[in-house]
């Protein structure tokens, strides 16, 4: 078979196909995609089976915007035993190369989730027959191949393999993040998605940490600046609405009532921008340009809000704009984006200088 199959946010499967044929296209890979909407996934057929894998290899995870996981599908198995549904997977993947993690998931919809409840009890005998046929290693071990079990109904499933080094390492390709009771609101888990997705956890210390300042444009009521606080860091929040006391009574937060697309800090000592306002993405790339022409920040998180039709489209054309206004100052700046979990019509941008971060100690 080897098809890949991607997942994606339910609503956006024809961005996602849109992306993966670009993108395949662009390594001579060539194929179709299967779309059916709402789904939560993208099957994408290769006229050259062995260019599945190749773009599981080689198509860079961490580009894809749209697309929350990415893996060769090897076997489709329909109508199966329910009381035995073990049997037949070990039978398909016999010849597998040993793989070290194991992930039964479904798709991110409303109908798929009475599923995700079988998926997890299903885990735990599937874990224990692979291994026991040297399918799967006896521990989990990160640099094997990660073996899927995508389960479409209880009796019908793809299975296949991702590439640990090139897929999300999260179950479902979403980070399971708790909404903190003291937030101002659920905005806040946008930011801390990101910085799962973005930062890498052992680089926290020095990116994500007590120490830094920060500025928050559009902060009103503060979601975004309560993960800023919580980290230790200091805020500037801007915004002409009002800030939740909680985070004021913190001593770390300074509110400036004022446009965030005109203020400007006075010093040259803030680290993270951050941005969630609600405008024209050509306008948000414009000002995020030009905090970093004036040396106002090292690295920034902001949203680009989608338009209605030809989303894809809109953001590859700003993230190549704003990346062309970038090499203007530093050939060395690395742009991430990602319609991420606790996104809805928007995408989230990640931009830092990768010599910068470099220099960066941890904070005492």
């Amino acid at each position: 078979m080897n098809n890949l199959l991607l997942y994606c946010r339910p609503g956006f499967e024809k961005e996602a196909a849109a992306e993966i044929t670009e993108r395949a296209g662009n390594m001579q890979c060539y194929g179709f995609a299967r779309v059916k909407d709402d789904s939560g996934y993208v099957i994408f057929e290769l006229y050259d089976e062995e260019q599945a894998d190749l773009l599981a290899r080689k198509l860079p995870f961490r580009e894809l915007i749209f697309i929350r996981q990415m893996l060769v599908v090897t076997h489709e198995l329909k109508a199966l035993d329910v009381a035995d549904r073990i049997t037949p997977i070990i039978e398909a993947v016999s010849d597998y190369t040993i793989c070290g993690d194991l992930r039964v998931e479904t798709a991110d919809t409303n109908e798929a989730k009475e599923l995700s409840a079988f998926c997890r009890k299903f885990t735990v005998p599937l874990r224990q027959v692979l291994r026991n046929n040297e399918i799967l290693t006896k521990k989990e071990t990160p640099n094997r191949p990660v073996f899927h079990a995508f389960f479409m109904a209880n009796d019908h499933v793809l299975l296949g393999y991702s590439y640990s080094f090139n897929n999300s390492g999260f179950h479902m390709g979403i980070p399971r993040l708790r909404f903190p009771a003291d937030a101002p609101s659920r905005s806040s888990l946008k930011l801390e998605e990101a910085f799962y997705v973005f930062v890498p956890r052992e680089e926290w210390d020095t990116r994500l940490c007590s120490g830094l300042k920060a500025v928050d444009l559009g902060a009103c009521p503060g979601g975004w600046t309560y993960q800023l606080v919580r980290r230790g860091m200091m805020v500037t929040a801007v915004d002409n609405g009002m800030m939740a006391q909680s985070l004021m009574d913190t001593g770390q937060v300074k509110h400036v009532r004022d446009d965030g697309f005109v203020w400007r800090p006075s010093k040259k000592n803030t680290y993270w921008l951050v941005c969630d306002m609600v405008d024209k993405p050509a306008r948000v790339v414009h000002m995020i340009a030009d905090w970093f022409r004036e040396g106002d920040c090292q690295e920034a998180m902001f949203n680009l809000k989608l338009p209605m039709k030809k989303r894809y489209a809109e953001s590859v054309h700003n993230i190549e704009v704003l990346r062309e206004m970038l090499k203007e100052i530093d050939n060395a700046f690395v742009i991430q984006a990602k319609q991420l979990y606790h996104d809805r019509e928007e995408i989230t941008v990640h931009v830092y200088n990768k010599y910068w971060v470099s220099k960066l100690e941890p904070k005492a």
